[in-house]
This record gives C-alpha cells, sequence and structure tokens, in this order.
C-alpha cells in the first residue's frame, strides 16, 4: 500500500503565519508608491521647466537679448532677462505640452504655481516657477517643488 504525501495542518498555519508577518512588513512600502510616484512627477516637471528655461535663455543669449529687462519675445517666447515670463506666453509656451498635462493652480507677478490637475489646493504637491528679476545669478530664473500632504518627500 501506498502511503499518500501532503502537508499537515500546523505545516499550513505556520506558512500562513509566515506570510501574513511578510504582509504586513512589506504592504507599507508597496501602499506608498503612489505617493513617490506623484514626487517623481513633481521632479520631472521641475526638470522640463529648468530645461525649457535653460534653452529660451541660450538662445535669447546668441541673439543678445539676455539683459534686457522689458518683455522681448525670442522665438515666439516671451522673456525677460533672458528667462522666459511667467505668463502663458513665456514658461507655458517654452514647455510644450504644460497644460495638458497640470494645471494653473495660481499665479501672481512673477510666479506661476502648477500641480496636478484636478487639485486646486496650493499647499498640495506643486511646483512654482519665478521670473528672473535680474542679470545676476542670484536673480536668475528659479524653479521649487512644494511637497504637501500625499506627496513623498522621500520620493526625491
Amino acid at each position: 500500500m501506498k502511503r499518500q504525501g501532503g502537508f499537515t495542518l500546523i505545516e499550513l498555519v505556520v506558512v500562513i503565519v509566515i506570510l501574513g508577518i511578510l504582509a504586513v512588513t512589506a504592504a507599507p512600502k508597496f501602499l506608498n508608491l503612489q505617493d513617490d510616484a506623484r514626487a517623481a512627477s513633481l521632479q520631472g516637471l521641475k526638470g522640463a521647466i529648468d530645461g525649457a528655461a535653460g534653452i529660451v535663455y541660450g538662445k535669447a543669449a546668441i541673439q543678445g537679448d539676455e539683459s534686457k529687462n522689458v518683455n522681448t519675445t525670442v522665438d515666439g517666447i516671451e522673456t525677460i532677462y533672458g528667462y522666459p515670463t511667467a505668463v502663458e506666453a513665456g514658461i507655458e509656451a517654452a514647455v510644450i505640452g504644460l497644460t495638458n498635462d497640470w494645471a494653473e493652480v495660481s499665479s501672481a507677478t512673477g510666479s506661476i504655481t502648477y500641480g496636478f490637475k484636478g487639485e486646486t489646493d496650493a499647499s498640495k504637491c506643486v511646483v512654482t516657477y519665478q521670473q528672473a528679476t535680474g542679470t545676476a545669478a542670484t536673480s536668475a530664473a528659479k524653479t521649487t517643488i512644494t511637497f504637501g500632504s500625499g506627496c513623498n518627500k522621500s520620493g526625491s
């Protein structure tokens, strides 16, 4: 007679307990992926804005417009001190597809803030572009990220 092999009830309970412990310790890491993805998206937007501003500044410098303190058009993009202005004809024209994927959360004179579409709370995850205020390096255009609730800074 052949003896049938299988798992005992105790072995199955031990395996279930081990899987439960692994799930409890690993679940928080996997549940936080959305926050990390949001933070990475903000980093990508910041990089796109910085890159576009740098390219526009280079074009303005070639034309000799990098020190003009009045709005000047460079390749159809409104600039001041060689950098895109914080308006639709400036930075939004420089970053292709910006308004397709992101929403303008707020704007003030010299700055504009973008966030995820459907969010209007400026304390959430947003990227703010501040146009240049002078020709010195310290007064060049700046882009900053605000990590609010629902946006994990550790992902940066």
